[in-house]
Formats: structure tokens, C-alpha cells, sequence
């Protein structure tokens, strides 16, 4: 019999235990055709209450009757064992036993088939009550065991039906969806109702930074405000999560009180069972659905998730695997097309190939022509520098020559000039008073002329060092108003005399130290002060020292950092624009006329620009004929790394020949001399007076003009002309207080030259004159000569021509005390 189709939403009928069934013997069988004999049972069996129908009819109103009654009263108390015994009687009483039999019989056949159809239906029989045989308890029973046997049969059908319908159908409606989130959304808003669950969600999983995590794409009744975000979970966190990470569902009934809450528009209240169903595939986790509902599931809403679950897995796992075929095929896609475009840029290049072959050879052939024009060219170049080399070589040799010549010059002249100094000064001094005015005079010019002539050699010297680069410069730090007062100091004089405005000033913002070589600086500011007194008859002339304007520094030095401008202005003759640049050259002048009127050789520009050069900064001009000109030293306030020397100890030699001009200087100018001789005069007093020096020397006029002086300061002087005469002359004198020395002189085995440091061995080998002050006087002027002879042993080294001041200066301090 057909059964009517389900609501889709109805809730499928409630579920009945099947009632207990006890064992009972089959039934007897059916007879093949006809009633059973009178007086026996369906069994075949003789029945004891069996009626005799042997009666006679006339009799049959009394006991026949009684009989009768009595078997249709078993009949209703469900005996169906009694039987009519017809005994041959015929007629009325011979039918009615005939046909009391026949319904017994029928009646016991339907008891029978009614209890075996129970039986096959339940499985069992159930006992008579009592252990009588009651028929038709039993067939009520069996009837009641039959019925509630199709009723669970037709519960069993309905669910299995319910099941089949909604699982195709949603099936159905997953398979339309083409995305996971689609399907999450399509399940929430069918399953939930269908389970009888006021809440769901649906969880993706996803791979996160931190590994895979299950984020909430879809809800069915979620408490949650869609503003704050879905609700996500790592593998293993909260039950969600567990129930991704151990691949199994979780169910929770008798939720206590307060665990979540489903909500409507009227009220709110507690789930009390929880269901979490993980999606899973080939043991990779897809998501999980998590279901809450105010009555616990059934075990056909169980069997629905379950098989559910499976086909959203399924489902899933082919959508996750089209969009995998998807993105492949679009890669797929993407490389054949790149490939094709490859390939024709591929083409395009070989046809590009194929074209430039012939042009590469037809320029191979041309590149080997000038690779043929270049070797001979490499070769004519290799010659050429082999040529530009030797000349080098040839120009550095020359170079070399020039400055030994120089300097050996020097020495020459020096010597001479030495005496001549010596003795115009000690004329001019006049200390005797017998000389008259004008042969005081002539004794002045006498020593200006040789200080200039020893200017000339200086400058000289200078010169060639700079060009050779065999100056060295000593970066140290100095008081910048120091250098100004100085300078002051030293021309002052010269601008009063000549009536000229003299000016010496520093801005505000200027730093108060600088790092610089002093003396190299001190001597390019002389030059350049000079040439402006020089060229300027009336007016003034302005030393000005400031920070430099960015725009006006030259270009070599806008690295260096904060730079100085030392100004040199002045009301001069001015200097023609197209000579401004030509009078910084070697023995150039404006032009031959200001050559004639105003002398000088031409070097200290040249010389100036050198040293500014070397200590790292330049040196610019500019000028107006006629009225004036500016020149400007740009240095940096600290010396570049570039300019320091290579050997940490500065040579004396380089700052002698500024103190030997500053005493040219002062007898030109009547200036001051050096501070440091001058303080060592006044420290020393006259304690000189009453010793005795030995004047080691073997030129005439310098031990005469050395005598002279020695002798006016009350010392005794004693005279050998070699090394080995004034060694004698020591072991036979036993007071010599000091030892004035020329290394140039003969030495101790009679050679020259180069046994003055044998010499001085030689006197500190004396025991009473080990430790004898010993003054070098010289007129070597070679890089380090003053280095040796102190190393070797003096106590102070004068070049000559010799200061006399700084010489008796050095002399007192030396001598020792009584």
C-alpha cells in the first residue's frame, strides 16, 4: 500500500520500541481440502469433549441441544478444539453438527495463519496468558503484534523516505553552487531548519600566516554584530578547531546554562544540545559546521548530518579541485600565450640575427682593419710615452739638479754673506763711536743689500722646493689673532713710514683657532702684504680676515668645509687685466716699466700661490688699474687630510728660513725680531761675560766676524781651523765653557765636508766635555741637515748668514750657569 509524500520541512514521526515477542510452536498445518473428521481437533487428534451425534432426532431438543450449546460455548471462549460427533445421524442433526464442525474448523485455521503471519512479521509469538490456551487472546494479540509491526515498518519507510528526499534535494542545491562561500550560505539557509537547530555556522578553512585557521563564512540565527568581523579559530582552538584538528564530530547535550544564547525579536534563551561536524576529505579538513538547537538531535537528524556532511565534503572537494583545474587552465592558458609570444619575438629576433650576420661581416672586416690600425697606433703611443717617460725622467733629474744647484748655491753664497752681515751690523751698531753718520749709513745699506740678497736666495729656495714638491707642511692649531697681531707688528712700521693707512681686522663670526702650518701661512701673507706696500703710494692697505661666501669659493675647495678669506686690499697702481693672471708666474711683474720703478725679482706670488696650494687652499686676484687691488687667500679652517705631511715631526729646516727673513726683515724696517731670540736675550742677562768659546772654523771671515761678536760680549774665544786642531786644543785647555762649530770644516783625519758629526763624536768622547754645550753654525741648507746635527749631538743649529742676536741669544741660554 502507497504511503502519501512528506512536507519537505515536516518533522518525521515519532518512533515507537517494538513490543517483546516470546518463542511459540508452529502452527498446524492447513488440510488440503475439506473439513477435519467430526470429533477430532485440527490436528487430527480425538477431541475428550467431543459431542456424540448418535443421538435421535426426537431426542435432539433435549441433550442434543444441551451439547450443541455447550460446543458453541467453547467456541466463544475460544476453544476451537470441541467437535459435533454426527454418529450417522442424518437429517437436521447429521447438518448441524456438520456445519458446527465446519466453522470450528475454519475458525481454527484463521487463528492459526493469523498467528504464523505474526510470528514471520514480529519474529516471535506471544504466550497464551496464563498457560491456558486461549484462541482468541492469542489471535487478539497476534492481530495487535501484526499491526504495531507495519506501523514501525511504515515509520521506518517515512524516514527513510525523508532522508532520501531532503539529501537529494539539498545535494542538488549544493551541486548548483560554484563556490565555497556559495555553498556555506546555500547549507545555513537549508539544513538548520530542516534539523530543527536555531543556530548555525558554517567555517572555511583557510591558510593563514600562522598556519591553517577556520574563519565563520556563513551563519543560520548568529548573535553576532556583522560589523565586528566573523569569528575565526586556529586548528586545535576552542571546540571548533579541535574538532578540524582530530577529524571527528563533537556532540554536547545538557549545555549548562549561559553557554551561548538563540535569540529573536521576543525573547532570548539557552540551546541545550551542540553539534560539530568537521568536513573532511582524503584527510584534509575543508571546514566545519557547528549546530545548536533547544532539543537534542534525533537519530534521524543524525543520520541525515552525517550522510550531509559526506556529500557537502564531496562537493567541496570537487569545487576546490575545478577551481585548481580552473587556475591551471588559465595558467595554462597565460604560458601558451607568453609561449606564442615568445616564440614570435623569438622569430623576430633570428630574422633580426639573420639580417645583422651580413652587416657583423662586413663590420668584422672593418673591425679587423682597425684593429690593424690600432695595434700600429698602441705602438706609436708606447713610443710616445716611452719618449714623454724618459723626458720625465729626464725633467725630474733636471728638477733634482736645479734644487741641489740651488741649494748647494746657497750654501756658497751664504758663506760669504755670513761675514758680511756680521760685520756691516756690527759697523752700523757703531759701539766704539768712532764712526761719523755717514759711514754709519753706508754700514746700514751694506746690510740691508746682503739681507736682500739673502731674501732673493730664500725666495729661491723656496721656490724649488714648492715646484719639486719637497715642501713639507705641518698642520697645527693656532690662535688666529695671534697670527694677526704678528703680522701687525711686523708691518706696521713699514706703512708708517711710507705714510700709508695700515688696517688689520676680523669679522665677528670668525672662529677663534685655526689649523694650519703658521709659518708656511705667516709667509704667504708677507708676500702678499708686501707686494701691497710695495705698489701703493698713498691710500691704505687692509688686512681683513672672514668667513667665505659659498659663491665665491673655488671649486677645489667647496668639500673642505668652512673657509677663511684673508683679504689683502689696497690703493695700488692696480694690475692690467690681461696680466692679472701672468703675475703669479716665476720673475713676472705688471710690465717692464713697474719693474724698473719699483724692483723686486717677481717670486712671491709665485712663491705664494705654491704654499697656499700646499696648505690646501688658493689664492685669487682681481684689480682695477689705478685704483687698487684685492687678493684673497681662501683657506679651510682646518687643513685637509691631503695636505698633512707623511712623517708626524715637523723638519725645523722649513721654519729656519722664516726666522732668517724675519731678521732681514727687522733690518730693513727696524721691526721686531724673532720673540724667542729676543726672550731668550733678556732671560739670559749678561751671564756670557768672562767665559771662554771655541770657535771651530776654517774661513777666515767668518771667524773674524764670529770673533768680533763673541768678543764684545766679554767672552774669551779661542780659534782651531779643524776637526782635529780643536780637539788638541781641548785636552790642552781645560775651561772651554762652550763650542761653536762648522760641520763643513776639515774633520779630525783631515778630510772636509763630511766629518763634522765625527768631530762632535769625537769632543763627547772627551771626558770633561761629554756633556759641553756645542752650536752648529752652517750654511747647509738641505732638507734634515738641522735634524742630524742635533741628533748628533749639538745643542742648537744656526744657518747662516747668522743673526747676531739669535746667535748670542742661543749662546746664553746654553751656557751654564755659575
Amino acid at each position: 500500500m502507497g504511503h502519501p509524500s512528506p512536507d519537505p520541512h515536516a518533522f518525521p514521526p515519532a518512533e515507537e520500541p517494538p513490543a517483546p515477542r516470546v518463542p511459540h510452536p508452529a502452527p498446524p498445518p492447513l488440510p488440503s481440502s475439506g473439513a477435519p473428521p467430526s470429533g477430532e481437533n485440527p490436528s487430527g487428534a480425538p477431541h475428550p469433549s467431543a459431542l456424540p451425534s448418535d443421538l435421535p432426532s426426537d431426542r435432539l431438543g433435549g441433550q442434543g441441544l444441551r451439547k450443541l450449546l455447550a460446543g458453541l460455548t467453547a467456541v466463544r471462549d475460544g476453544d476451537l478444539s470441541a467437535r459435533l460427533l454426527p454418529g450417522g445421524a442424518d437429517g437436521v442433526p447429521g447438518e448441524i453438527a456438520a456445519v458446527y464442525n465446519g466453522m470450528a474448523d475454519r475458525l481454527s485455521l484463521i487463528a492459526s495463519e493469523v498467528t504464523r503471519a505474526a510470528r514471520e512479521a514480529g519474529g516471535e509469538d506471544r504466550a497464551r496468558a496464563g498457560g491456558v490456551p486461549d484462541v482468541w487472546q492469542r489471535l487478539t494479540e497476534s492481530v495487535d503484534e501484526l499491526a504495531g509491526d507495519l506501523a514501525r515498518r511504515i515509520r521506518a519507510d517515512e524516514e527513510q523516505d525523508w532522508l532520501t528526499t531532503h539529501l537529494s534535494r539539498v545535494s542538488s542545491l549544493t551541486r548548483d553552487a560554484g563556490s565555497l562561500p556559495a555553498v556555506a550560505e546555500l547549507v545555513m539557509n537549508e539544513v538548520p531548519p530542516l534539523v530543527r537547530a536555531e543556530y548555525g555556522g558554517f567555517f572555511l578553512a583557510h591558510d593563514g600566516d600562522r598556519g591553517p585557521e577556520l574563519i565563520m563564512t556563513a551563519a543560520y540565527g548568529s548573535p553576532d554584530d556583522p560589523d565586528a568581523g566573523p569569528r575565526r579559530f586556529r586548528f586545535g582552538q576552542s571546540l571548533v578547531g579541535q574538532a578540524a584538528r582530530g577529524r571527528r564530530a563533537i556532540a554536547v547535550d545538557d549545555l549548562p546554562p549561559g553557554y551561548a544564547a538563540i535569540a529573536s525579536g521576543t525573547g532570548a534563551t539557552d540551546p541545550t544540545a551542540l553539534l560539530i561536524l568537521p568536513v573532511v576529505v582524503e584527510d584534509r579538513v575543508l571546514g566545519v559546521v557547528e549546530l545548536a538547537a533547544l532539543r537534542p538531535f534525533t537519530r534521524v537528524h543524525r543520520d541525515f548530518l552525517d550522510r550531509f556532511i559526506e556529500t557537502v565534503g564531496a562537493h567541496a572537494a570537487s569545487l576546490a579541485a575545478a577551481r585548481r583545474a580552473d587556475e591551471l587552465l588559465e595558467r595554462s592558458r597565460r604560458l601558451t600565450a607568453e609561449a606564442g609570444a615568445r616564440s614570435r619575438e623569438l622569430r623576430a629576433r633570428q630574422e633580426e640575427l639573420r639580417r645583422s650576420e651580413a652587416a657583423h661581416r662586413e663590420q668584422a672586416a672593418l673591425l679587423a682593419d682597425r684593429d690593424r690600425d690600432i695595434e700600429r697606433k698602441d705602438l706609436e703611443i708606447d713610443r710616445v710615452r716611452q719618449e714623454l717617460e724618459e723626458r720625465a725622467r729626464q725633467l725630474s733629474r733636471t728638477s733634482l739638479y736645479k734644487s741641489e744647484f740651488l741649494a748647494h748655491m746657497s750654501q756658497e753664497l751664504r758663506t760669504p754673506l755670513n761675514s758680511l752681515l756680521i760685520l756691516a751690523q756690527l759697523l752700523a751698531q757703531n759701539v766704539e763711536g768712532n764712526l761719523s753718520p755717514k759711514q754709519v749709513d753706508y754700514a746700514e745699506v751694506i746690510h740691508s743689500a746682503g739681507s736682500d740678497l739673502l731674501q732673493l736666495i730664500n725666495d729661491l729656495l723656496d721656490l724649488s722646493k714648492a715646484e719639486a714638491g719637497r715642501m713639507d707642511v705641518h698642520p697645527e692649531g693656532f690662535a688666529l689673532r695671534e697670527l694677526l697681531a704678528h703680522v701687525e707688528a711686523a708691518f706696521r712700521p713699514v706703512a708708517r713710514e711710507q705714510e700709508l693707512e695700515f688696517l688689520v681686522t676680523a669679522a665677528p663670526d670668525v672662529p677663534e683657532r685655526l689649523t694650519a702650518d703658521e709659518p708656511r701661512l705667516r709667509q704667504v701673507l708677507r708676500h702678499l702684504l708686501s707686494n701691497a706696500l710695495k705698489f701703493t703710494d698713498s691710500g691704505r692697505v687692509e688686512l681683513r680676515v672672514e668667513n667665505a661666501a659659498p659663491d665665491e669659493i673655488p671649486a677645489a675647495l667647496r668639500e673642505a668645509g668652512p673657509v677663511l678669506a684673508f683679504r689683502i686690499t689696497d690703493t695700488g697702481i692696480g694690475i692690467p687685466a690681461d696680466r692679472l693672471q701672468a703675475v703669479f708666474g716665476a720673475f713676472q711683474q705688471g710690465d717692464a716699466v713697474t719693474s724698473r720703478r719699483y724692483g723686486g725679482t717677481g717670486l712671491g706670488l709665485s712663491i705664494s700661490r705654491e704654499v697656499a696650494h700646499l696648505l690646501g687652499g688658493a689664492v685669487t686676484a682681481r684689480s682695477t688699474p689705478g685704483e687698487g687691488s684685492r687678493f684673497t687667500l681662501h683657506l679651510p679652517v682646518r687643513a685637509p687630510e691631503g695636505h698633512r705631511p707623511e712623517t708626524p715631526a715637523p723638519d725645523s729646516d722649513s721654519v729656519e728660513p722664516a726666522r732668517r727673513r724675519g731678521a732681514a726683515e727687522h733690518a730693513r724696517t727696524g721691526g721686531p725680531a724673532d720673540d724667542t731670540a729676543a726672550g731668550a736675550a733678556d732671560d739670559a742677562g749678561t751671564a756670557s761675560g768672562g767665559r771662554t768659546v771655541l770657535v771651530l772654523e776654517d774661513g777666515a771671515r767668518d771667524v773674524s766676524a764670529l770673533t768680533e761678536t763673541l768678543e764684545r760680549e766679554g767672552m774669551t774665544v779661542l780659534r782651531a781651523a779643524g776637526g782635529q786642531e780643536g780637539i788638541d786644543l781641548l785636552r790642552a785647555h781645560g775651561g772651554v765653557d762652550l763650542i761653536v762649530l762648522d760641520p763643513m770644516t776639515a774633520g779630525t783625519d783631515g778630510t772636509a765636508r763630511t766629518d763634522g758629526i765625527a768631530t762632535m763624536a769625537a769632543i763627547r768622547g772627551l771626558p770633561r766635555y761629554a756633556e759641553v754645550p756645542i752650536i752648529v753654525v752652517t750654511a747647509e741648507a738641505m732638507p734634515g741637515d738641522r735634524s742630524r746635527t742635533l741628533a748628533a749631538g749639538a745643542h742648537a743649529h744656526v744657518a747662516e748668514p747668522v743673526d747676531t742676536a739669535d746667535l748670542l741669544a742661543k749662546i746664553r741660554a746654553h751656557l751654564p750657569h755659575r
